[in-house]
């Protein structure tokens, strides 16, 4: 796992150090192969190049881009990576908008009219979508919480959804034998992918949500928050629970085949439902001809299995990571999650 230091991260020295090691002294590696495996990453030497590459978007796929970043500055001491954080939806306005080089998205983007694949079209701005990780969205409380152990989904639309705006306010409308107190909410904000994937997987439809609730695009105000309160309850990326686990606690979701854990394991296994999703990088295709662009994404595919594990995410089997691989490397434009159901296998193709 990583701790935040200012915009920066420090990987604690017990996980994955031999990895660590291998990054650290390693050459630029040029190749894209199986980032999924537990072993050491290969790599080859390449030519020190310069320039910069700008990243921003999704608040959730932020410490994945930023633990890329920050180990391809070490093997490419000149070239500049920004990451920002402007959300899923405000990362894809920069995108549209040719400000970008690549956008962090925690669900696919927009397709239809008036859509952000409308708004990147209209720009003639072509790109390319690669999923990276999973992530599970986790429900929060207080670690002085000991009623709210485990919500169904139910519970949950219940007190999130349009309906409950200064209805459901207290514990006890949502299970009659719980405190007479009046619950606190915290949430991203309108902007964040997490935001759209909640409201879709628990009300039924995205953005459709209460608007009474303490919202951000950073995560680390809502952890600051829900810990900080017995009576709160907030939602938000497992890496965010998984990183601040002596200030918060996971609620365990029944999404009708029992209470389920958030944890790496479930999210894994597939039985965390319907609260797990794929997380995304999208590239502008003109950004490919900049030859630092290129590396860095290489980079990116190449580690992503070993560093979203890292910083608290879930990798993708190594076959996944060999299709996207296969979309890099063919330079193939245009969504293909978008507006699909389905699991991440059946969409890509791979078992």
């Amino acid at each position: 796992m990583r701790e935040r230091l200012g915009a920066s991260w420090v990987r604690r020295p017990q996980v994955l150090a031999a990895g660590a090691a291998v990054l650290l002294s390693a050459a630029f590696l040029a190749g894209c192969g199986d980032s999924g495996g537990d072993d050491k990453p290969s790599a080859t030497s390449a030519p020190s190049l310069s320039g910069a590459v700008s990243v921003d978007g999704s608040s959730t796929v932020f410490p994945i881009s930023e633990a890329v970043a920050e180990e391809f500055r070490k093997v490419q001491k000149e070239v500049k990576v920004t990451v920002g954080v402007s959300g899923t939806g405000g990362g894809f306005k920069r995108f549209c908008a040719g400000e970008t080089d690549i956008s962090d998205a925690s669900r696919p983007i927009k397709s239809g009219a008036a859509s952000e694949a409308e708004t990147c079209a209209s720009a003639k701005i072509d790109y390319i979508e690669l999923p990276v990780a999973y992530d599970g969205l986790s429900v929060v409380v207080n670690p002085a919480n000991d009623w709210a152990k485990c919500m169904t989904v139910a519970e949950l639309k219940k007190l999130w959804e349009p309906a409950a705006e200064g209805t459901i306010t207290k514990w006890n409308q949502i299970r009659a034998e719980w405190p007479d107190q009046k619950v606190n909410l915290y949430g991203p904000g309108t902007d964040s992918g997490t935001f759209d994937y909640f409201t879709e997987a628990i009300n039924g439809k995205e953005d459709a949500s209460r608007g009474d609730f303490t919202a951000s695009e950073d995560d680390n105000i809502l952890v600051t928050g829900v810990s900080g309160d017995k009576y709160a309850l907030g939602y938000f990326g497992l890496a965010y629970l998984i990183e601040n686990q002596t200030k918060i606690k996971g609620v365990q979701v029944d999404g009708g085949k029992g209470c389920i854990e958030p944890t790496v394991k479930t999210v894994e296994e597939g039985t965390y439902t319907p609260l797990s999703r794929p997380l995304f990088i999208y590239v502008k295709k003109a950004s490919v001809e900049k030859p630092q662009v290129k590396a860095f994404v290489d980079f990116y595919l190449k580690n992503a299995g070993i560093l979203s594990a890292d910083v608290g995410y879930v990798k993708f089997p190594a076959t996944f990571y060999t299709k996207i691989t296969s979309i890099w490397t063919a330079q193939t434009t245009g969504s293909i999650f978008s507006g699909k159901t389905g699991t991440v296998a059946s969409i890509l193709g791979v078992q």
